[in-house]
């Protein structure tokens, strides 16, 4: 487990500990093939340099987001407005992961991804990759 993240995890108040904490080691599972690392003040996995899955702490709760997530045609991950495609899930407790569900997500976020690796270069536009 990369330490930037457990200690990131470990700086969370209790109850959005336990979640972040239950998140993290599901995608440390799920992608052992992926960089992470603390990006932006945030817990991210990469693939290829893309960012594909991360969460921050807002004041609601845990925000998971998945860069590509709009695409994933998923009812429980809320996509947000804008030219971006990402989506998201906020838990307020650890009880609300469903284990199946960001397996899914998971793997969905292998096989659709949005180029965001390149979104500078192409000043803005997005261009899908997978």
């Amino acid at each position: 487990m990369n330490p930037e993240i457990t200690l990131y995890n470990q700086n969370q108040v209790s109850g959005e500990r336990e979640i972040c904490e239950q998140l993290s080691t599901i995608l440390f599972e799920l992608l052992s093939e992926a960089e992470n690392k603390i990006w932006h003040r945030h817990p991210v996995w990469f693939l290829d340099g893309n960012p594909i899955v991360g969460y921050s702490k807002l004041k609601a709760g845990i925000q998971l987001m998945f860069w590509s997530g709009a695409s994933f045609d998923e009812e429980d991950l809320k996509p947000r407005t804008g030219k971006f495609k990402d989506a998201s899930k906020l838990y307020t407790s650890v009880d609300q992961i469903n284990t199946e569900d960001l397996k899914r997500w998971v793997e969905k976020s292998k096989l659709i991804q949005w180029d965001y690796k390149n979104i500078v270069k192409r000043k803005g536009v997005l261009l899908r990759l997978k």
